[in-house]
């Protein structure tokens, strides 16, 4: 199986090959526009700041091939926020697969603390990222930005309010959480995201 890595200007990237490795994939990490096409899937994660990597990603010629991309995609934390319209995160406009503007938590209690960073349970759960797995799955989440529930959530977590912890449209798929930091459920994931 081909498997690509979008390469841009995010971090953690090597997490996800390794978890790739673990599931005995050995992934090509690129920012080759025609590479990134004739893969069999294509996984788009990474830590980082969105104008940032925006800025990589179009000046690379980017932004348009993965709007093209007809085989299934895998957004993961910043991932699954630059494939939304708008993040607030530096005013960037992103993607734009999902119609849907990313925003930054808003702490309403003290002991809200942002990033939010951990362990949470996931609900409402749609879509084959997830078949196999127990309702209410613990998955680990690390981020200060998060996408509001909208018509293309596939799964809700609840931190501060309930948001979006995935995302799904056609063959874009998202995890806000890492499934690569995930333990077991992380590795069923990936594991159906690859049978797709």
């Amino acid at each position: 199986m081909d498997i690509a890595i979008v390469k841009y200007n995010a971090g953690n990237i090597f997490s996800v090959v390794n978890a790739l490795r673990r599931l005995g994939v050995e992934p090509t990490l690129t920012d080759d526009p025609q590479r990134l096409r004739r893969a069999d899937k294509v996984l788009f994660p990474g830590q980082g700041e969105a104008s940032g990597a925006m800025a990589y990603l179009s000046s690379h010629g980017l932004v348009d091939v993965i709007r093209s991309l007809s085989q299934p995609v895998l957004g993961i934390c910043i991932g699954q926020q630059l494939l939304c319209r708008h993040s607030e995160e530096g005013d960037t406009d992103c993607i734009g697969i999902f119609d849907a503007d990313v925003k930054r938590f808003s702490p309403q209690r003290h002991e809200d603390k942002v990033p939010a960073m951990g362990w949470n349970s996931l609900h409402d759960l749609r879509g084959p990222l997830f078949e196999g797995l127990s309702e209410q799955p613990y998955v680990y989440f690390v981020h200060s930005y998060y996408v509001p529930l909208c018509a293309c959530t596939a799964a809700t977590a609840d931190y501060i309010l309930p948001y979006s912890a995935a995302l799904m449209k056609d063959n874009f798929y998202t995890c806000q959480f890492h499934p690569e930091k995930s333990g077991d459920v992380g590795e069923r994931i990936l594991e159906n995201f690859l049978r797709l």
